[in-house]
């Protein structure tokens, strides 16, 4: 748009000076207003069609001497776009013909006029041009460069990122698998052998949990070994799933009371993995450091939104240590889903966690 308006203003500045000279009195050839109609269109398409601008206004100067500063513009133009090629030859070589039909021979002031206007309109718009072609040039190298170093930075974290996950892979199945698939096998073995049928049961409970726990690590470890910073997404669990969590932590042995309202309610997929999170740690939490207590798990309404909560009795000492971590992904989960956390002591000997959710949540989980 910028460039369009300085090529209408120019086109208009010039043809509206070779008009006024017309109309002050200076005499011209008989055709020399197509030679201004010439020029007017040539500036203003210098930029789409550089080489016919260049040999039309170069042309127009052979009706009337006073086109001659035209093609400095269109000149200027032919050398910028096409650089040092045959098209900024060609116009250099066309505008000194012209020049040079202007001048006798023997007339050596003329000479020196000559050679002023080849300065003025052949040689300085030349020169300007070729520099900004190289200077177009250099910013489109410069710009080259900068694209392929960041490709290639790119390129390197994605390496880095998928040399990194799959090294934990390799941890995470050493270690952890192993060490699960173990509990898996010795609690199959005990089911078989056990001296009560409370054992086996007990022992079935925990090789199923084993067994599911190993599953969704391979799950897990296939994502980590897949190429690109973007692996596929694991199975989502949902509001639906708080149930199994807690019939399948009674069957462990801890004393789960559950207060689900029949049928769920309907929330978004984002609140609902949220909502599922929380109660899976809440439990798992409950059972580390308060082993023995019962747990009450509910599933409320505030308004339209979703209350989650889930209470059992402060122990004395805990069963087992904790990093901290838990409560702060609940928050960062909650958070993230538009909702609230509460997690501590309530005053009435209960840690308590409970999770509020607005109507209609976010969608950023």
């Amino acid at each position: 748009m910028r460039n369009h308006l300085i090529d209408v203003s120019l086109a208009l500045a010039v043809g509206g000076l070779l008009v006024y000279s017309g109309v002050e009195g200076i005499r011209h050839p008989p055709l020399w207003p197509v030679a201004v109609g010439v020029v007017v269109v040539s500036l203003l398409l210098r930029r789409r069609f550089p080489l016919i601008a260049s040999l039309a206004t170069t042309t127009a100067t052979l009706f009337t001497p006073l086109t001659l500063f035209a093609p400095f513009f269109t000149i200027y133009t032919v050398a910028a776009q096409r650089g040092p090629k045959w098209p900024t030859w060609v116009s250099v070589v066309a505008l000194l013909a012209v020049l040079l039909g202007f001048v006798r021979p023997d007339d050596a002031e003329g000479w020196m006029v000559i050679g002023v206007w080849v300065v003025l309109t052949v040689i300085v718009p030349v020169l300007a041009g070729l520099w900004m072609y190289q200077r177009a040039v250099l910013l489109d190298a410069l710009r080259d460069r900068a694209d392929q170093a960041e490709r290639e930075r790119d390129l390197l974290a994605e390496r880095a990122v998928t040399a990194e996950r799959r090294r934990i892979a390799r941890e995470m199945h050493d270690v952890v698998a192993h060490r699960v698939s173990i509990v898996a096998l010795q609690a199959g073995a005990l089911s078989v052998r056990a001296p009560d049928e409370a054992t086996g049961q007990l022992a079935e409970v925990i090789r199923e949990s084993s067994s599911a726990a190993l599953n969704e690590l391979r799950d897990i470890l296939q994502v980590l070994r897949e190429e690109g910073t973007e692996p596929r997404a694991l199975p989502a669990p949902a509001l639906s799933g708080v149930r199994q969590l807690t019939e399948d932590l009674s069957a462990a042995g801890s004393r789960v009371r559950a207060e689900l309202p029949d049928p769920l309610p309907q929330v978004p997929d984002p609140v609902g993995r949220a909502a599922y999170r929380i109660v899976q740690e809440a439990l798992t939490n409950a059972a580390k450091h308060a082993p023995g207590t019962p747990i009450d798990v509910r599933l409320g309404s505030a308004g339209e939104g979703l209350v989650v909560e889930v209470a059992n009795p402060l122990a004395g000492s805990s069963g087992l240590p904790g990093a901290g971590y838990g409560v702060i992904g609940m928050r960062e989960r909650v958070t993230l889903a538009g909702g609230s956390l509460r997690a501590g002591p309530d005053g009435a000997g209960n840690y308590r966690v409970r999770a509020v959710f607005p109507p209609g949540g976010d969608t950023q989980c």
